[in-house]
């Protein structure tokens, strides 16, 4: 029997309490969903979507194997984890080479043109963007229903078809049948899925001014690739709190990117003070909730093109200047979960 062995001591404490949480807060919060009444839909869909929004974040560790020594027990816990977050209808292994392409390429590497997409129907895109006026995220609502019929849609991926069926046939059983016994759990679950969708967003949103460019199944490199530092200065840190940094512990410290991008093995119980080393006690090195949360209202409706009037297109420093004053669009419908 193979040992599931953790990198070190400190992961094994800080990765395991992680692990915890999650696998807690979402059986708890399911279990408030099956026996509270509506007065208790709220609370337990945040408790339950923050299981979750925990357990992606654990996904992004097994995909850089930062938790255990053996590259295939993160892979192990990666996909377990995977059937927490919806992102188990298509590989693991998929997911992990998107983002390794992401890192090595200094480059957003996608399959899915949505720009082309919405031209092609602007119905959608009217219907889209209605829903976000209303913070509904529909832009990634679009983003995950692709994940869930990945083989049925990437012509790439037609050799899960029989995997993707199974996992839709089992998890659309058991919602289903949450349904039919407690409607209310169902509703409950949408909110905390929607709940995750919205926090990963939300903070993926601004971490880089990278543009995708749609080479997932090609050979094609960026022109960046291996500029480190070109990919610093294109990669920003949009953090949750400066004066109490226990707050960032709520997504993992993932707000802390360029100091991840820096040390990708870094776990992420180790960002915070390599931030420090890098970029000292300067809060200018990072972009704060405030800002973040002005464009993520403010420009709502505009984040799928980036068009919103007086905008400018900028990059690198400027684009830090301008995500300090709320001067961005930000970016949209980006995740590591979506492996296309």
């Amino acid at each position: 029997m193979t040992i599931w062995t953790f990198k070190s001591n400190t992961g094994l404490r800080w990765h395991s309490a992680a692990l915890l949480y999650a696998l807690g807060a979402y059986c708890a919060g399911w279990w408030l969903l099956l026996t509270t009444s509506w007065w208790g839909l709220i609370p337990s869909a945040l408790l339950l979507g923050h299981g979750m929004i925990i357990a992606a974040y654990l996904i992004h560790e097994c995909a850089h194997n930062t938790v255990f020594k053996k590259n295939h027990h993160n892979a192990q816990l990666g996909k377990a984890l995977g059937w927490i977050c919806g992102s188990c209808y298509g590989k693991f292994e998929d997911i992990r080479y998107k983002h390794f392409r992401h890192h090595v390429d200094n480059d957003d590497v996608v399959w899915f043109d949505y720009e082309a997409f919405f031209k092609k129907h602007p119905l959608v895109y009217r219907a889209t963007i209605f829903l976000e006026w209303f913070y509904i995220p529909a832009h990634d609502i679009l983003m995950h229903s692709i994940m869930v019929l990945t083989a049925f849609v990437i012509p790439k991926r037609r050799d899960q078809m029989r995997r993707n069926t199974l996992v839709i046939l089992i998890r659309g059983g058991l919602l289903i049948a949450i349904g039919w016994i407690a409607p209310s759990a169902l509703l409950g679950y949408c909110l905390a899925y929607m709940t995750m969708i919205i926090v990963l967003r939300f903070v993926d949103g601004l971490e880089h001014d990278y543009p995708y460019h749609l080479n997932l199944f090609t050979d094609d490199v960026s022109e960046h690739k291996g500029d480190l530092v070109w990919e610093q200065e294109h990669t920003f840190s949009p953090i949750l709190s400066w004066r109490y940094p226990w707050v960032n512990w709520l997504i993992l410290n993932f707000g802390y990117h360029n100091a991840h991008h820096a040390k990708p093995t870094a776990p992420w119980y180790e960002l915070p003070s390599l931030h420090k080393q890098r970029f000292g006690d300067d809060p200018n090195t990072v972009i704060r909730l405030w800002p973040q949360l002005k464009m993520y209202h403010r420009y709502r409706t505009y984040r799928i093109f980036h068009d919103a009037p007086g905008i400018e297109s900028v990059s690198g420093k400027a684009f830090l200047k301008a995500a300090q004053e709320a001067r961005l669009t930000g970016g949209n419908a980006a995740s590591f979960l979506t492996s296309f």
